[in-house]
């Protein structure tokens, strides 16, 4: 309840930036809408590209816990400044003379270098808050689960449907009730209740503080990966043994990494192998001082592994890419759309421009809770596989929808065009024409569709491939993909501008652009990607102890010690810890409640 609460409040200030933040840049700062696209774009791209951040810092120093709060707090001052630029008409370009028309034309007064640059800081405060929130959340909310224990391992298995599940609530509201008080009554308090939901998330989040398991940081996992293979090349020239009992690794604890299991050599990437293979004078000085051993000449298998299994993560990653400039463009596009269409529910309730996304939101909340009560069950019949499908099939099957919502959103903009030269209606962007805006929930669907699959198909997929040590490192892959897809995105946009500048695809006015033919590309782009990505899932191994390939055995579960036990003390002093067979088990201060993914000791 405690994560759902975070993670709720920071889709709902990333949605109410993301979808309808590109009214307030057109209307309030006088950007055109291409350029509005972009900026959005770009805040997105850096804000799926800090959690990389965010994750080292977990992984490594701080702890998920910590770089929850540390990243929720800057989350916070990020949305409050963009409240204060909303309110302050100092921090906005003057409307006077700045008709509806005059915006369309591009004549209005453009903000100020001031007014940009404090603009630009608010924005990108929030893509660095909301970055580091990320990777952590949904890391730190598996690690509740025990999957050695038979009823937590079941709730682990649902638990990234029921989180997606929470990110498209936060969506729904967001893209309703926080548009509409952005449309309706003002941009100042549109995200000024954007704010305060982040501030009462953060409240929750901590409310849960001695209820939580931790996972202890490890290290710097550049640091590992680089010994790795500083290590392998220099031994470039010796070669490897094919007996896996012939390469370094400890016997005297559970891991040389803290907080993680041994990983089995696999027989992929054989070069990075070179790193453990011991010298006889190596092994000489192992025995007589072992600590005089530097990790920068030989490390373990596992440590081998480690960036082994990162690197295999890498090509099905590059596949994410251009899922989400799809989920991107959608988006961004879409609103330009709706504003030309008849968005009437009733007589007297218009749906605003930047609700209509909306639709995909709450398609995800209807799909979930069928997915996983009544799909899952059919296919594990069929399969006889845990899930009813592996990862990688789940995945496979969201980019082949992701394909058809392209489709869908090309030939929909067809029509609406058509109909704006039929009714003589394209010169003028501002009017409504006579085309249901509810035609777009047929690519919103689809997309919802293609989320439930692909989305968190993935999601799960970076978490459970990732080694112990890493798992926040591997859900930020997730997020490294929307970064990459909004560059893309940004990329296609300008390079689309300047080639088809005689014959606009996307213009100011969408009634002369082409805006179906920009679809249309990526239709076959996702087509091709989809290709690509059943070439690379069917050369693909599961790690052994996969949720894909097998049960796993993770990392092991300490009760609150025994008398045989011997006390130590945590670095943290929120922590109370004993020892017990090398491994440190931990439980909060005045609290009885153990804390699991211990310290190696």
């Amino acid at each position: 309840m405690f994560l759902a609460g975070n993670e709720v409040a920071e889709r709902m200030a990333f949605f109410g930036i993301a979808t309808n933040f590109i009214t307030f840049l057109v209307y309030k700062i006088h950007f055109t809408f291409p350029d509005s696209a972009t900026v959005i774009t770009n805040v997105l791209g850096t804000s799926c590209l800090t959690p990389l951040i965010g994750a080292f810092l977990a992984d490594s120093y701080l702890g998920r816990y910590w770089t929850i709060t540390i990243f929720s707090i800057i989350y916070l001052i990020g949305l409050i400044m963009l409240t204060i630029a909303a309110i302050a008409p100092s921090l906005r370009p003057p409307s006077t003379g700045c008709a509806e028309l005059n915006l369309f034309l591009g004549t209005c007064q453009r903000a100020s270098r001031s007014q940009l640059a404090f603009l630009y800081l608010s924005l990108y405060t929030v893509a660095l808050g909301s970055g580091g929130i990320r990777p952590c959340v949904s890391a730190f909310g598996a690690d509740q689960f025990d999957p050695d224990d038979p009823r937590e391992s079941k709730s682990l298995a649902v638990f990234f449907n029921i989180f997606y599940l929470m990110i498209a609530i936060g969506i729904a509201v967001s893209l309703t009730a926080v548009v509409y008080i952005q449309d309706f009554v003002g941009w100042g308090w549109g995200l000024g209740i954007l704010a305060a939901a982040m501030l009462l998330a953060t409240i929750i989040f901590l409310a849960g503080t001695r209820s939580y398991r931790h996972r202890i940081p490890s290290g710097s996992p550049l640091t590992r990966l680089a010994q790795v293979i500083v290590a392998a090349v220099r031994k470039r020239n010796l070669p490897v043994p094919d007996d896996e009992s012939l390469l370094f690794e400890v016997y005297d604890r559970e891991s040389a990494i803290p907080g993680s299991r041994k990983l089995q050599r696999t027989h992929h990437l054989r070069f990075l192998d070179k790193a453990a293979v011991e010298t006889e004078a190596e092994k000489i000085l192992a025995r007589s001082s072992p600590s005089a051993i530097t990790p920068w000449r030989l490390c373990t298998v596992t440590q081998v592994e480690e960036l082994k299994s990162l690197a295999r993560l890498v090509p099905i990653w590059a596949t994410s890419i251009l899922l989400n400039t799809v989920f991107i463009q959608l988006v961004n596009f879409s609103v330009q759309q709706g504003l030309t269409m008849d968005r009437r529910l009733a007589r007297s309730f218009t749906i605003p421009a930047a609700s209509v996304p909306v639709f995909a939101a709450i398609f995800i909340i209807l799909v979930l809770p069928l997915y996983d009560r009544a799909l899952i069950p059919a296919l594990r019949r069929i399969t006889g596989h845990s899930r009813g499908i592996t990862f990688l099939q789940r995945i496979g099957i969201g980019l082949f929808l992701s394909m058809l919502a392209v489709v869908a959103a090309a030939l929909i903009e067809r029509k609406r065009r058509a109909i704006a030269y039929a009714t003589g209606r394209a010169l003028n962007p501002l009017e409504t024409l006579p085309y249901s805006a509810m035609w777009l929930i047929v690519q919103y669907s689809l997309v919802g569709l293609a989320e439930v699959f692909a989305a968190i198909g993935m999601l799960e997929f970076f978490y459970d491939q990732a080694p112990d040590s890493v798992r926040s490192v591997g859900t930020s892959f997730f997020s490294t993909g929307g970064a990459a897809g909004s560059y893309v995105a940004s990329l296609l946009v300008t390079v689309v501008k300047r080639s088809t500048s005689a014959s606009p695809w996307l213009s100011n006015n969408i009634n002369i652009g082409h805006l179906d033919r920009y679809y249309w590309m990526l239709a076959v782009l996702s087509g091709v990607n989809a290709l690509v990505f059943v070439a690379l899932a069917r050369r693909y191994e599961y790690s052994t102890g996969s949720s894909s390939s097998s049960s796993s055995s993770p990392v092991k579960k300490m009760g609150d010690g025994s008398p045989n036990g011997m006390a130590t003390k945590c670095h943290n002093p929120l922590f109370n810890c004993r020892c017990m067979d090398r491994v440190e088990s931990c439980h909060l201060a005045k609290s009885d409640r153990s804390i699991e993914f211990v310290r190696l000791v």
